[in-house]
Order: C-alpha cells, then structure tokens, then sequence
C-alpha cells in the first residue's frame, strides 16, 4: 500500500468515527410488540429515547397501553416524540403502512426493532400443523416484513434530514434459536429462521449501510414468560430460576433492551448479520452440573 493510499485509508478512518456517536439524534425508529408492561419492546422504547431520537412508533395490536407509553416517554425525553400505533406485524399491510409513514411524515426510517413475537411450552406431541405455522407467522413472517419493507425505505435520502442510505434492523430471536433445550420446537424453529433471515438480508443489503442483526434473548421475565416465573414465585423456588446460567440470575427486559439501543446506534456500525445471544452466558456451554467443575 502506497503512503497516499495509506493516508487516505486513515482520513476515511477517521471521518468514520467523528460521524459516529451513541445518540440517534434526528432518526426515526419503529418498535413492534410494544404493548406489554413487562415486555422487551416497551423497555427498548425507553432505551432508544435515552438516545435522542427525533421519532419513536410504538406499536403492538392495540394502542390501549401505547398511549399511557407515549405520554409517559416524552414526559421524560423532551423533545423524543412517540407515536402510538396499531400494527399486525405479520400483516404485510400493516408493516408497509407504517414505514410508508415515517417517510412521508418525516422523510426517512433508520430504527426498525421487530420484536413481536408469541411463545408456548408444547412438546413435539402436542404441536400439530396449525400450531406450527401460527408461531411461524408471527415470529418468522414478521421479521422477514421487517427485512424486507425497512431495508429498502433505509435507503431513502433527501426527503428529510437525511443525507445517506443506511440503518439498522433488529428482530427478536432467541438462544431457543441457537440450539435446543431453550423452548417447544415450533418456537426454536421460528427463531433459528429469525436468525438466519437477519444473516441473509445482511448479505442482500450489501453496500447500503443498512445493517440486520438478530437478538437472542434467554431467560429473561416479560409478560410472555411472568406465568412461569409467578408459579416458581408460588411454589418457593424463584431462586432456582437462572441457575443454569453461569450469571446464576434470569434477566430482565431493560438489559436486552440497552443491546439493542447500541445496535441501533452507530455505535454498532461494524456490527451485521450477527446473532447476538444476551443470556448470562447459557448459550456458551453444554449443560453443566452445578458444582461438579468448580
């Protein structure tokens, strides 16, 4: 490399790091699976805003608890505006109808969480075709609306504030995604195609700057996993919930949601299609004997 080619390399370098910053001051975001009170989408809400951005829709099926969100959020981040809205993730209607949106209200999209989702506890026995292709639909069909539709409105410029094409998307998998052990195999199918599509559409969005990464949660109390978490609570053993972990604790919403305020940050920008397991380490191991090695 010639000394020219070496110094140019460098100001390109550094031109890239004066641009990036831990806010997302003028960026649009979208949040699905807002709605519930213990929910991880709730929690990214409150994380994206600690960020500055410009616009936040939070969505879910209904806007019943949205709104007291809304109010609540620019309460407490002056000028963050959040936007209520009923939104099907897995309709492709409702998706494209609330990108196209944020383009036409505010001339671009940056943020696109896709974290609705639904859950059982089925064994193999218990799960039959309808049951199969209900948690594909909107665990899988959502994040490939999200890849699909956001991506491209990410490129979009010189409508609003923005002056280059890129973004981050970021659905909701889970370590049940990564391998089993983690969940009903309905649900651990849906997640590993999560996964694979945010490894896939990162490729298909070559060169746009527009990033795709997946979240894979593990044992962490939301309202889709606070029956189980009530019945240990009963039952004496909530201390026992976490232990297979080498953290030895479940955790909680607001802890994934600050991973996925940094990815989708410029913060992250070196980060794509990548798989990002936030789950106190139980992911990195076989099954261990407490104990039996330490």
């Amino acid at each position: 490399m010639s000394q020219s080619t070496a110094n140019d390399r460098v100001g390109q370098i550094a031109a890239h790091l004066a641009a990036v910053g831990p806010s997302l001051k003028d960026k649009v975001c979208i949040v699905t699976g807002a709605g519930s009170l213990y929910g991880i989408g709730r929690a990214t809400v409150y994380a994206l805003a600690r960020r500055g951005p410009k616009v936040i829709y939070a969505t879910d099926l209904g806007v019943d608890s949205l709104e007291e969100l809304a109010k609540d959020v620019e309460a407490q981040y002056p000028g963050v505006q959040v936007i209520p809205r009923a939104v099907n993730a897995a309709k492709t209607a409702d998706v494209t109808g609330i990108i196209d949106d944020a383009i036409n209200k505010f001339g671009r999209l940056d943020v696109f969480f896709a974290n609705a989702g639904i859950a059982t506890g089925n064994t193999l026995q218990n799960e039959d075709e309808e049951s199969f292709m209900t948690m594909m639909r909107i665990n899988a069909l959502s994040a490939f609306l999200a890849c699909r539709y956001a991506g491209p409105a990410m490129q979009i410029t010189g409508k609003g504030s923005k002056e280059r094409s890129g973004g981050s998307i970021i659905c909701t998998a889970s370590v049940a995604g990564i391998r089993s052990g983690a969940g009903s195999p309905e649900y651990s199918a849906s997640k590993a195609a999560v996964i694979n599509l945010c490894q896939t559409s990162s490729f298909q969005y070559a060169g746009t700057d527009v990033r795709v990464n997946a979240m894979c949660p593990g044992l962490i109390e939301t309202g889709m996993t606070k029956g189980t978490f009530d019945y240990a609570r009963q039952k004496g053993s909530a201390h026992k919930i976490g232990q297979l972990n080498p953290t030895r604790r479940y955790g909680v919403a607001s802890e994934i949601a600050n991973v996925v305020a940094f990815l989708a940050s410029e913060e992250a920008s070196y980060v794509n299609g990548q798989a990002i397991a936030v789950d106190g380490g139980l992911s990195a191991s076989h099954p261990v004997v407490p104990g039996r090695f330490h």
